[in-house]
């Protein structure tokens, strides 16, 4: 799962990340990197702080612009951009509304095609580290939305 999500922001990676000149050459793969990361970091708590059910609530809507997970994503992506890569705060906010949005509305396409892969259920048990599958959960909250 993870490895599909590093690739889904390499693919949307060109303008925001690749062709930018304010990404050094060579911190190009760490950004997408740390893009990957920042996805499953938020993700990851989301589950966490026992929102799953507004995580599940998000991957079922069509609708990701605006949405608080997505923003915090941005906004999170932003401030790793800045810190790490010295990018300044509006440029490195550019970059970062750039990238997130676009890997997001895929993933939650993938994730309704329910591939093993990204199906929501498996999704959501790969970022607790698979100590429980969480599919009977997930689906149980599907189908009560």
């Amino acid at each position: 799962m993870f490895e599909k999500l590093f690739q889904l922001v390499k693919i949307n990676a060109g303008k925001a990340v690749i062709e930018n000149p304010e990404i050094a050459a060579k911190d190009r793969e760490s950004v997408i990197t740390e893009a990957s990361s920042t996805i499953i970091d938020v993700l990851k708590s989301q589950i966490e702080t026992g929102k799953m059910k507004d995580l599940v609530t998000f991957f079922q809507l069509s609708g990701i612009y605006g949405s608080p997970i997505v923003n915090k994503m941005v906004n999170k992506f932003a401030n790793r951009l800045n810190t790490y890569y010295s990018i300044e705060p509006n440029t490195a906010y550019t970059i970062s509304e750039e990238l997130i949005p676009s890997v997001m509305v895929q993933l939650v396409q993938q994730s309704k095609n329910e591939t093993k892969e990204f199906g929501l259920g498996t999704m959501f048990s790969k970022l607790t580290g698979d100590r429980t599958d969480l599919s009977g959960l997930v689906n149980n909250m599907m189908l009560a939305s």
